[in-house]
């Protein structure tokens, strides 16, 4: 074993991620030079090779770009904006209805989407001009979508939730349904938290003091008819039921159900005439942008495994930590203040493709539950979306917005309600486990 090496290897990582190196290089570089130390540089050569060849040569993978295009057509198609039309027409008369409403609609949205800057891209641009017209604070208009839009990563078809599954080697099918319970149990946590804004101050939602209307905020949103509102939900109703319902029911595996699904989006696109050859086209580049980023980190990351492997520094964290008798509760806390902290300065899936090889033995040594692992991390990896410096959700919604008067520091703030409903929803899963586990066994 070389375990000085696995800790060089995580040393230059991080060396060439803080002098700006891309992710995906920085995680190539370091294993070449590890396993070049530790065996020869011939053999370094082949490993990356066959990282090539093993870790993307499967049938499983198609499932990436396959959402990847489902939530670009449908982000395109304008379902996220009748989405919310519906919801906001039903809370209409509800104190902080508005905000519900965008929660509401960003849970239906990422049930076909799954990706959080998806959401945060299109309801910046429907939901906070909205809020901001009847009286909401900016803090609490951007700060509903940066918070709500990173649902879009735990409700499946989560992108992170696939990954994890393909890193972990676990069924993509029963990451789904662990997911489904504790998006909800978010989605409420979310919704409460801007309930209780609504009460103690209720001008930061248009209202005054006894829950009435400001004046120049009077006017509701007008109320829809029953068939109107069907016609606008059914298109993304009848999406989920097609993905998640065939995916459920063993109909479909998920990379079939990400192809039934794009061919759904596809047809409710044409159909509503909002997608024309220039916008596929355009989506088209967008995901293979996208896929090829997402892939190639998953060859460095596959690489950089097997080095650690090869160092003997994962078994050796392992014994580390369980010679340490941190407890359950101690290795939870130090876990997830190891993701709040990679959060600030690197991306939700170089995360999960960094750390999870490492703490795999460890879950395993401790008899933890993969699966409810995986919920954890992701839901912990997520507040990163929401914390400077790197927060990437406060950027989207900064970027669709441009709006020269809104400032990150206006987003970050009004998102650190949000980042503490993640917070809780994880010590939630801490001490009722079940709630991940109950639908995938």
């Amino acid at each position: 074993m070389d375990i000085s090496v696995g800790f060089w290897l995580i040393a230059i990582l991080l060396f060439g991620i803080m002098i700006g190196l891309p992710v995906a290089l920085a995680l190539i570089t370091s294993s070449l030079i590890g396993i070049a130390a530790m065996r020869s540089p011939e053999l370094a050569g082949r490993f990356l090779a066959a990282a090539a060849n093993d870790s993307v040569n499967d049938y499983l993978f198609g499932v990436i770009p396959l959402f990847v295009l489902m939530g670009m057509i449908v982000s395109a198609s304008g379902m996220g904006r009748d989405t919310f039309d519906v919801f906001e027409s039903l809370l209409r008369r509800l104190s902080g209805g508005l905000g519900v409403a965008t929660v509401a609609a960003n849970t239906v949205f990422a049930a076909i989407t799954g990706v959080s800057i998806a959401s945060a891209a299109v309801f910046s641009k429907i939901a906070v001009p909205e809020m901001r017209r009847h009286g909401y604070s900016a803090e609490l208009a951007v700060g509903t979508v940066a918070g709500s839009s990173v649902l879009g990563m735990l409700i499946p078809p989560s992108l992170l939730l696939i990954v994890y599954g393909i890193i972990a080697e676990e069924s993509i099918g029963r990451l789904f349904l662990a997911g489904l319970l504790p998006g909800a149990l978010l989605a409420l946590i979310f919704a409460a938290i801007i309930l209780i804004t609504a009460r103690l101050r209720p001008g930061s939602v248009g209202q005054r003091a006894d829950g009435a209307p400001l004046p120049e905020n009077a006017a509701l949103p007008p109320r829809m008819s029953g068939p109107t509102l069907l016609a606008k939900i059914a298109p993304m109703l009848i999406l989920i039921l097609l993905v998640l319902g065939g995916i459920y029911s063993g109909k479909f595996s998920p990379t079939e159900a990400g192809a039934v699904g794009v061919a759904g989006a596809l047809v409710i696109a044409l159909l509503r005439r909002s997608l024309g050859p220039r916008s596929l086209w355009r989506l088209s580049m967008e995901t293979g942008s996208i896929n090829v980023s997402i892939l190639f980190l998953i060859i460095a990351a596959t690489l950089y495994s097997r080095a650690l492997s090869l160092s003997g520094l994962p078994a050796s964290v392992a014994d580390g930590i369980t010679a340490l008798n941190l407890g359950y509760v101690g290795f939870l806390i130090c876990y997830v203040a190891i993701l709040l902290v990679l959060g600030c300065f690197i991306d939700s899936v170089s995360i999960l493709l960094i750390v999870i090889p490492i703490m795999l033995p460890v879950i395993e040594g401790m008899g933890l539950d993969p699966i409810w692992f995986g919920i954890v991390s992701i839901v912990s990896i997520e507040v990163g979306l929401l914390t400077p410096p790197f927060g990437l959700s406060a950027f989207v919604v900064k970027s669709s917005l441009n709006d020269p008067d809104l400032t990150l520091g206006t987003i970050f703030r009004g998102a650190f309600p949000f980042l503490l409903g993640m917070l809780l929803l994880v010590a939630i899963l801490a001490v009722f486990p079940q709630i991940a586990l109950v639908l995938a066994r």
